[in-house]
């Protein structure tokens, strides 16, 4: 029998300073929605419940993060489980240890099957030009530790939220743990260059589906934030690295495909990575520089 899961992206839009409470009413709306469209693993943007505020430094930070047993948190667990939705949940964790740009995972019955917290933290500086605000993640997040995959829906996930998308090591990692979709929560913005941002923005979700025989789910928030022009464009990519379906660039949206779960064994049998991949040659790239 055809293993297919219907998948979403849950694109929401821009967030105000305080406006957690009509964040989190949109994102029960677009659950609700999914539960309607019979959807079974769905993920929202990289913090999605705050603004982008690691685009400024700004040393009261704390309201931003939530703990783990967050009121907020708790809500959306038990909305996805009514609907039995498996849930990428991504946030800004308050934990014991540190600070961290998390994201919970949980099953189609509401159990936590693991939690992944951003391994690859950036940090630039601004750009000239309007909406150049730069990123100073690292002045606000710890890096996690581990690169997991998660049982949901009949499969095994992954999860690299916004920069890790940029690095294949990590993705070819997931992939040998085996991961047969990628999950990608991310806050992608077109910053002072637009055209260039916009043109490069699917080139890593593609080249990582292409490159692992792997589904890419990748969740983009959408819509003005002060400088910042998220771009939007959710997508989903096939282990072929077609675009299978992609959001609008200006609104918030729910955006549904069905990932045919069959096509990641078959595109790694027609593309053999496995097979031919020279692991013996690559130390150099687990060496610590």
């Amino acid at each position: 029998m055809p293993r297919t899961i219907t998948v979403a992206a849950a694109q929401t839009g821009s967030v105000h300073d305080g406006d957690l409470r009509s964040i989190s009413e949109a994102a029960h709306a677009l659950l609700d929605e999914a539960g309607r469209q019979g959807v079974q693993l769905l993920t929202f943007c990289e913090l999605f419940l705050t603004p982008f505020f690691a685009n400024r430094l700004v040393e009261d930070f704390d309201r931003w993060f939530l703990p783990e047993d967050h009121e907020v948190l708790l809500r959306l667990r038990e909305r996805a489980r009514g609907h039995g939705i498996a849930l990428v949940l991504p946030f800004a964790e308050r934990a014991r240890d540190g600070y961290f740009n998390s994201a919970f995972v949980y099953d189609e019955t509401g159990r936590e099957v693991g939690r992944y917290r951003k391994t690859h933290i950036p940090a630039y500086f601004p750009a000239e030009g309007p909406g150049g605000t730069g990123s100073y993640e690292k002045f606000y997040f710890a890096p996690g530790a581990a690169l997991d995959t998660f049982a949901v829906c009949g499969t095994r996930i992954g999860i690299q939220i916004c920069n890790d998308r940029l690095y294949p090591e990590a993705s070819r990692a997931l992939a040998l743990a085996g991961a047969e979709m990628i999950v990608m929560p991310i806050a992608f913005s077109t910053y002072a260059d637009p055209v260039q941002r916009a043109s490069i923005w699917e080139v890593p979700l593609r080249a990582r589906a292409y490159e692992n025989g792997v589904y890419v789910l990748a969740c983009n928030r959408v819509g003005v934030e002060g400088p910042r022009h998220h771009l939007g464009r959710s997508m989903v990519v096939d282990p072929r690295g077609m675009v299978v379906a992609e959001a609008s660039h200006s609104e918030p949206q729910l955006l549904t495909a069905q990932a045919e779960l069959d096509s990641v064994a078959a595109a790694r049998k027609k593309f053999p990575w496995w097979r031919d991949r020279r692991p013996d040659l690559y130390g150099p790239l687990a060496g610590a520089r």
